[in-house]
């Protein structure tokens, strides 16, 4: 088209495009077919919407002069899911990419128009728009509600909350343009048979019309767009041409063969390919390119958690270990799956599955190293797929162990639409000298330590849903139980507790000498598990807190207090055996993050009773209790209002999840409300989406100055009513005048002891000073550098062999302690700043 173009004696003497037609440039002649691949861009991820072309002559057969686009059609069958994968990797991931290293990161919707030649994909312009009429074929397609998507790409969610679009549909939208267009043409013309389109199910779109006396008349060349959304293609355009005989004013134009280079394509005769059997290999490599980053997260000493070999490698050399056994696990989530897909709420469901084989791990004394998944489903949702599996990451940095790798399984006819399933495997290692239980140190008199959990965790549902149907509960219901506000599926998809980050270092103490995880079987079968046979265990019910979910069970199944102790864990997510001299300081250790009590002892067992006795069981079921007699909740059960806590952050956020593990306890004084990141698409904005938290984006580099930044920050906290912000890693010096107005309010972490090594570098100061001790401090913010009044501090000692990468991660585990602690007790009101700016203790609310 270029040489006739070039060659017109018209071309230079009447200046028909202006300055623009002086210089003609011809760079390379392309043959193909071009598509528009349009994404959503949240500065660092890329959501691809289906490819779409449209037509741009005005007649049939790609005939007459060019336009503005005539029509078009989505999806595109030339452009394969290889080649859609293709396209989002080396042209909009790369632009995208690009555009952020240069420190302009875009956000928003980017247009590519391609060719696709014999040499692959040519990229022909870039747009910063939806395209017409590419827009009105793309968004009748799009199965996410539109208003959310546009959040997510403004908020950088779009790695963890890719859109969805609908499946098995085609869509076609049809031009219809006034007589003489794209020349001069007639306007005023009165259009007809709006309201059949509408009886036809079809979407008009407008572009050139108005209203005049109550009459639609074009006002314009392209006038409006009839689009039609069908299971495929060739009934879609014959749909839109239905509609075009109804849709109609004098002299109109518009072609009625839209698609039909697409027709010709699907027509050729051709073999049976894999995904015709109901197995996508595309949409299985689109997921694994979506978890990579997240799997990557997790990476930990002896592994890097690189995805898509064959297998993974771990260095057990590498971890620290030295006479290591393997100890490994394998658990799945039972029915809960069912609620969690009746709830279309997936990503908790990461938490449970790596919970109960890591804790599991944890009974042999092991820690866990490394994890491996295993999703089966009939037809892959790329979109549910993501975030089962990016919950599933989450979960494992939360436990300190690697996502190695895993298994998506597409079996069509195994499982009915919507349905899949889970298992998961892991690896932990134990020195020979430290396993559990130690059989022969344990004996009469030992005391039993149980751990909260944080409801039905993981096991019992099958029973659960029964129930449910008895009493004719939905999962939108109102919860009968759980906090006020929360739904039924809402308290029953509450995530299984992790408890290996906090054990760890009890067990490695000495003082456990056995641990047992509550899990199938209950109380009644599971601490058994890790007994002497000689031994009994007496537990007393009025000693821990019952959640009010197995009250409530109990109930209305009318169960036996058996029932519920051999099916649920009754308020015990696991339960140590601990000699009666050590019992005191191994609680207290506990409890200064997770709900624990003294719930029990050993005794020498009796010939003819139970292994496991549950004294006041029914009696605590049926009056409800839900605080125990030593509780610091008092005799009030009104629900105490927890304080709102804004945290802000700059990067992984892994203090951000600490802080978010301690807000999940039924009895902490905080509720996170909002996350705020003066950069897009890090990582902490994916983890608090993951928890369900506001997240807010406020870019620095788009402010003219600090104190506007500030403002902008301030009105955020203020827009949710936060009350206490905590720095998270967030690498910002904020101005006076924002430090004196949250001041006693606004908390931070420093990794040495205050008031030693202030600043950046803190580790390598520790270092070069030879000090033997160092840690982390959490302080008020004052406007002078790491100078506010000290919350809390905790010790970490210097090694010889320390390096400043070793002492850091031996501190960053400190903070993790340390700064959910300080939360708590800034929040419940135990610790605030006095107006001589210094700690002030409020007795009454410690216990």
């Amino acid at each position: 088209q270029g040489y006739p173009a070039v060659s017109l004696p018209l071309w230079p003497q009447d200046k028909a495009f202006g300055l623009a037609g002086e210089t003609v440039v011809v760079e390379e002649l392309l043959e193909g077919e071009e598509v528009s691949c349009l994404c959503f861009s949240d500065g660092s991820t890329v959501a691809p919407m289906p490819p779409a072309q449209d037509h741009k002559r005005l007649l049939d057969g790609d005939q007459g002069p060019n336009t503005g686009g005539m029509g078009a059609y989505c999806p595109t069958p030339q452009v394969s899911e290889e080649l859609l994968l293709q396209v989002r990797e080396t042209v909009l991931q790369k632009t995208v990419d690009g555009m952020r290293q240069e420190g302009a990161p875009y956000v928003g919707v980017l247009y590519a128009g391609l060719m696709l030649t014999k040499d692959g994909p040519k990229v022909l312009e870039f747009n910063c728009r939806f395209g017409d009429p590419e827009c009105q074929v793309l968004l009748p397609l799009l199965k996410s509600d539109l208003y959310e998507v546009l959040q997510d790409t403004l908020q950088g969610k779009l790695a963890t909350n890719p859109p969805a679009w609908l499946d098995k549909s085609a869509a076609v939208t049809v031009v219809v343009a006034s007589e003489g267009y794209p020349g001069e043409y007639k306007k005023g013309v009165e259009i007809t048979g709006l309201a059949q389109a509408k009886e036809l199910d079809l979407q008009v779109f407008h572009a050139g019309t108005a209203l005049r006396e109550g009459r639609v008349v074009t006002c314009g060349g392209r006038v409006l767009t009839v689009t039609a959304v069908r299971p495929d293609l060739e009934s879609a355009l014959q749909c839109v041409n239905r509609g075009l005989d109804a849709v109609s004013f004098p002299g109109a134009v518009y072609r009625r063969d839209i698609g039909h280079r697409a027709i010709a394509f699907l027509r050729q005769p051709r073999g049976l390919t894999y995904k015709d059997s109901g197995v996508d290999i595309a949409a299985g490599n689109v997921l694994v390119d979506l978890i990579k980053p997240l799997a990557k997260a997790t990476a930990r000493k002896g592994c890097n958690a690189e995805l898509g070999g064959f297998a993974g490698l771990f260095d057990l050399k590498a971890a620290g270990f030295s006479d290591p056994i393997l100890v490994s696990g394998t658990d799945g989530v039972g029915t809960k799956l069912k609620i969690a897909q009746a709830c279309d709420r997936h990503s908790s469901l990461g938490q449970d599955l790596v919970a109960m084989c890591v804790n599991d791990v944890l009974a042999q004394g092991a820690e866990p190293l490394f994890f491996l998944d295993y999703f089966s489903c009939g037809k892959l949702d790329v979109g549910v797929a993501s975030s089962v599996i990016g919950g599933i990451a989450e979960a494992c940095r939360m436990a300190g162990c690697a996502l190695l790798g895993g298994e998506t399984a597409e079996m069509p006819g195994v499982y009915g639409p919507g349905e899949y399933d889970l298992a998961g495997f892991c690896v932990g290692a134990v020195e020979r000298g430290q396993m559990l239980p130690r059989l022969q140190d344990i004996g009469e008199g030992d005391l039993l330590v149980g751990l909260a959990s944080s409801g039905v965790h993981s096991n019992g549902f099958s029973l659960v849903r029964r129930v449910l149907d008895l009493c004719g509960l939905q999962y939108d219901s109102p919860a009968p139980f759980g906090s006020l506000g929360q739904t039924v599926g809402e308290v029953l998809l509450t995530p299984t507790k992790i408890y290996s980050q906090l054990l760890q270092p009890v067990l490695r103490g000495g003082a456990v000498k056995a641990y047992a995880h509550i899990t199938g079987g209950g109380l009644l079968e599971n601490i058994p598990r890790v007994l002497p046979k000689g031994l009994a265990v007496d537990l007393d019910a009025l000693l821990w807190r019952i959640p009010a979910v197995f009250s409530w069970l109990q109930r209305e199944g009318a169960l036996s207090e058996e029932e519920m102790g051999r099916t649920f864990n009754c308020g015990l997510g696991a339960v140590l055996v601990v000699g009666r001299q050590e019992a005191e300081r191994v609680l207290k250790e506990v409890q200064g993050q997770e709900e624990a009590w003294i719930v029990g002892s050993l005794t020498r067992r009796q010939p003819g009773v139970e292994q496991v006795v549950v004294r006041n069981l029914q009696r605590s079921l049926q009056t409800g209790l839900t605080t125990p007699p030593d509780s610091s909740l008092g005799q009030d059960s009104t629900p105490r209002r927890r304080t709102r806590v804004a945290v802000l952050i700059s990067g992984t956020g892994t203090n951000l999840q600490a802080l978010i593990e301690q807000a999940k306890s039924p009895s902490s004084a905080a509720e996170i409300v909002l996350v705020v990141s003066n950069r897009p698409g890090v990582l902490g904005l994916k983890r608090a989406a993951l928890a369900g938290i506001q997240t807010r984006v406020v870019d620095h580099k788009l402010y003219g100055s600090r104190a506007e930044f500030d403002g902008t920050v301030d009105r955020v906290l203020e827009e949710f009513g936060v009350e206490v912000v905590c720095l998270a890693g967030f690498m910002r010096i904020l101005s006076g005048a924002l430090v004196r107005k949250w001041n006693g309010k606004m908390l931070n972490v420093h990794p040495s002891l205050l008031p030693s090594f202030k600043g950046v570098h803190a580790h390598r100061q520790a270092l070069q000073a030879g000090v033997r001790i160092t840690g982390c401090t959490v302080h008020f913010v004052a406007e002078e550098v790491d100078a506010g009044a000290i919350i809390m501090q905790e010790v970490v000692p210097v090694l010889e062999s320390d390096t400043e990468e070793s002492l850091s991660e031996r501190v960053k585990e400190a903070e993790h302690r340390a700064f959910p602690a300080a939360m708590e007790l800034v929040a419940s009101g135990a610790v605030c700043l006095g107006d001589d700016n210094r700690i002030v203790w409020s007795h009454t609310q410690l216990h």
